[in-house]
């Protein structure tokens, strides 16, 4: 990842990551409140999959033309359903768009650290999975229970059938595992003020300075 030296002395980055309905999104927005930048990956990836994108043809040559929308995007709600089924689908996936993801979000990074700012979020699910953890300083898991999770995950996409639900949370490292690589890990099995307290007692200890002026 490019760099300043000078700069990245005075900047932090904090790699956000948990699972599928976990409450990472929850954490990450409660950063926000702190004014602290967020690079959100599944926003970045979004940004490289919209029509007109080279890699959206490369998708639609791959997994066929029903995957697309009338309006040249990708339905992804059609490509999660065929990724989520098969390991081998979805490392295809993978090797069309990690390289432009990985470059955009090096990008914001330095665009980031230029501006000095003390510590940078990168809020993303993959982290592990995909060796970000390599281009953060820290790492903070938001962890819950595998039956918390799919209990979750079924109540927030209520046309998920238990059995999707299942292929979704198998899809990504255990919680347990990522849990166990963290520097930090957030318990969001309880209440989200809870989950909260957590967050603003981490950041009171390691950043003060930021906790202090929010």
């Amino acid at each position: 990842m490019p760099t300043d030296e000078s700069v990245s002395e005075m900047t932090k980055i904090l790699g956000l990551t948990g699972g599928i309905a976990s409450g990472k999104s929850t954490v990450s927005e409660y950063f926000k409140t702190f004014g602290i930048p967020i690079i959100d990956a599944d926003k970045v990836a979004h940004d490289v999959m919209r029509a007109g994108q080279p890699v959206v043809r490369d998708i639609a040559e791959t997994f066929g033309e029903e995957v697309m929308l009338p309006n040249g995007e990708i339905d992804r709600e059609k490509l999660g359903q065929i990724v989520f089924k098969d390991s081998d689908k979805r490392k295809q996936l993978d090797n069309l768009v990690q390289t432009e993801i990985r470059d955009e979000i090096e990008r914001r990074i330095k665009v980031l650290m230029d501006e000095k700012k003390p510590l940078i979020i990168l809020d993303i699910p993959l982290l592990f999975e995909a060796g970000y953890e390599k281009m953060v300083d820290e790492v903070m898991v938001v962890y819950v229970d595998t039956a918390t999770q799919k209990e979750r995950l079924l109540k927030r996409n209520t046309d998920l059938t238990s059995e999707d639900a299942d292929n979704r949370i198998q899809s990504q490292m255990p919680l347990k595992d990522k849990a166990e690589k963290a520097d930090v890990v957030i318990d969001n099995t309880g209440t989200i003020d809870a989950s909260r307290k957590q967050v603003e007692k981490w950041l009171k200890e390691r950043y003060p300075a930021i906790h202090a002026n929010a």
